[in-house]
C-alpha cells in the first residue's frame, strides 16, 4: 500500500453536524414553534432525506445554490411552511451560506491518521462529489490544508461512483489503484466505485450501519473510525 484516497463529507469533515447547526440558526423565524425532535426531522431530512435532489446538481440539472433552495422547501413543507417569496428564499440560502462554513470542523479521528500517513511517508488525497474550489475551502477552513491532492467533480466532468474520478486521483497522487486504498462513508461510491476502477475500497462506518444482505457481499472491509485505518494498513 503505496497510497490513500478519500471522501471528504462525512469522512474527513463532519458536514452534517456544520448543516444541522446552520440549518437551525437561519431556518429557525420561519418555525418558530419547533421542538428539539422536530428540529433533527427537520435537519435529517435536508441531509439525508434530499438525495434525489442532490443527485440533480450531480446530473447538471440544477445549480448548487437551486439544490440548497429545493432541499429546505422539502424541509419546511414537512412541517406547513413554506418561504413567502422567491426573494425570501433567496435571503434564506445567503444566511445559510454565511452561516455554515463557520460551523464546519474536521473530526477528531483524521489528524491522527494524517499524521500516521506523513511519518509512513504515504502521499495522501482526496476524491469528492463536489466542485474543487469549494471543497478545497472546506478543508482549508477545517485545518486540512496539509491535504494538497484534491479532485472535485469538475475535474473529469463526472462523479463518483464512476471510475474516471477515481483513476484521477491516482493520476494526481502518482499510485497505482493496485497499491492505493479508498476510503468513505457511502458503501455504493466510495467503495463499490473505487474498485470499479481497480482500488481497494474501505467503508468508513461511523454510525455502525447494516448493509442489505445484497450489498455486503460487494464491501467487505470496513472502520468504524480512522483511528483503525493504520492498523488495517499495516502501518506503526
Amino acid at each position: 500500500m503505496r497510497g490513500v484516497l478519500l471522501d471528504i463529507d462525512e469522512t474527513l469533515v463532519d458536514l452534517e453536524g456544520a448543516m444541522d447547526r446552520a440549518l437551525r440558526e437561519v431556518s429557525g423565524p420561519l418555525l418558530p414553534h419547533l421542538g428539539q425532535e422536530e428540529w433533527v426531522t427537520f435537519c435529517r431530512i435536508f441531509t439525508r432525506g434530499s438525495d434525489d435532489i442532490y443527485a440533480r446538481y450531480i446530473e447538471g440539472e440544477i445549480t448548487f445554490a437551486q439544490q440548497r433552495v429545493l432541499r429546505a422547501e422539502r424541509c419546511l413543507a414537512h412541517f406547513g411552511a413554506a418561504f413567502g417569496s422567491g426573494q425570501d428564499a433567496l435571503a434564506w440560502l445567503s444566511a445559510y451560506e454565511t452561516a455554515q462554513p463557520a460551523y464546519v470542523q474536521a473530526f477528531d479521528d483524521v489528524a491522527p491518521l494524517l499524521d500516521a500517513l506523513d511519518a509512513a511517508g504515504i502521499p495522501y488525497g482526496a476524491v469528492s462529489n463536489n466542485v474543487h474550489d469549494y471543497q478545497r475551502a472546506k478543508l482549508d477552513h477545517a485545518g486540512l490544508e496539509r491535504i494538497a491532492v484534491l479532485v472535485g467533480i469538475d475535474a473529469v466532468g463526472v462523479a463518483k461512483p464512476d471510475p474516471a474520478i477515481f483513476r484521477e486521483g491516482l493520476r494526481r497522487l502518482g499510485t497505482s489503484a493496485e497499491e492505493t486504498v479508498y476510503v468513505g462513508d457511502n458503501p455504493d461510491h466510495d467503495v463499490i466505485g473505487a474498485a470499479g476502477a481497480g482500488i481497494r475500497g474501505i467503508w468508513l462506518n461511523r454510525r455502525a450501519a447494516v448493509l442489505p444482505a445484497e450489498t455486503a457481499p460487494s464491501v467487505p472491509e470496513q472502520v468504524g473510525s480512522l483511528v483503525e485505518l493504520p492498523g488495517l494498513l499495516g502501518l506503526s
